[in-house]
């Protein structure tokens, strides 16, 4: 079974307007292929609306919540007119006086679900974020899949609770602010991809939108396992750097089951091999 998977690489700009937004958005969107089963968009997607509030600073930031419901409707348009499955980046929304960062992924019928960061990045505690506490695999489209935002992506439990919970692919909707914080997500991308032998999909945002939003350094991939069914470098295909473009790619769920029983690296179960030995030691000896 082969998938087809776009990543949307969003320049952030400061927009005046919720419509100068939805122009970037279907900008990109409309030069993604029809037969993509996989839609993706990066980490704080709606965050250039803060201009729009006039003074710009962390309270602006967290007023983006007011374009909630234009958000999501943007979205669930969207997917019910292209009948395609989005995960729509994330946007920063306030719940019971709480602010959370929030993937959501749209379905071909505009029907949603969300993930809610469970490990805040240390510079979004300016934005008065919370952390979510819940982990899923969601059955959507024709694999299972799980969200990893940005910095959950440098916590390796994430993806192997994902993935020993059936996720084949991995969507890391990013945003990261200097060139090294790119290269750490995207080598921790890569290295969960080897580990638990699954897809990973990282996007990120980029552009450079002024003060007081930070800048975005990176480029989309996705990223398999390094072994002889795919690229030696294990990138299926990446973007350009720091462009607003779309990337789109192909894998092959066979060839992915297939690798973890018989690859040159199975690490997807030799991981539970020595649990035994791994229990001698912290912080295992309470897990095993």
């Amino acid at each position: 079974m082969k998938i087809n998977i776009t990543a949307c690489q969003f320049r952030v700009e400061n927009v005046s307007t919720f419509n100068e937004f939805q122009k970037q958005v279907e900008e990109l969107i409309n030069q993604v292929p029809e037969d993509s089963d996989y839609i993706i968009f990066p980490e704080l997607l709606t965050i250039g609306l803060s201009a729009t509030f006039g003074i710009q600073d962390a309270s602006s930031v967290m007023r983006i919540d007011e374009y909630t419901n234009q958000y999501k409707e943007l979205f669930r348009s969207i997917s019910r007119k292209r009948k395609q499955i989005i995960i729509a980046g994330t946007h920063l929304e306030c719940r019971d006086n709480e602010y959370f960062n929030i993937a959501y992924i749209f379905d071909r019928n505009g029907s949603y679900v969300e993930h809610k960061k469970t490990h805040i990045f240390p510079a979004e505690a300016n934005w008065c974020t919370s952390e979510g506490d819940n982990l899923e695999v969601y059955s959507i489209g024709p694999v299972k899949i799980g969200i990893a935002i940005c910095y959950e992506a440098e916590i390796p439990e994430i993806s192997r609770i994902l993935s020993v919970n059936g996720a084949d692919i991995i969507f890391c909707p990013s945003y990261t602010f200097t060139e090294a914080g790119f290269w750490r997500v995207r080598h921790c991308a890569h290295a969960r991809a080897i580990e638990n032998q699954v897809y990973f999909v990282h996007c990120p945002t980029v552009g450079e939108p002024g003060a007081p939003l930070p800048d975005g350094y990176g480029r989309a991939s996705i990223l398999s396992p390094c072994d002889s069914a795919w690229p030696a470098n294990g990138i299926v295909v990446e973007a350009e750097m720091n462009e607003h473009t779309i990337i789109t790619g192909t894998v092959d769920m066979d060839e992915l089951y297939e690798n973890r029983k018989s690859g040159a690296a199975t690490t997807f179960n030799d991981r539970n091999r020595r649990k035994d030995m791994y229990a001698k030691y912290v912080p295992y000896e309470k897990l095993y």
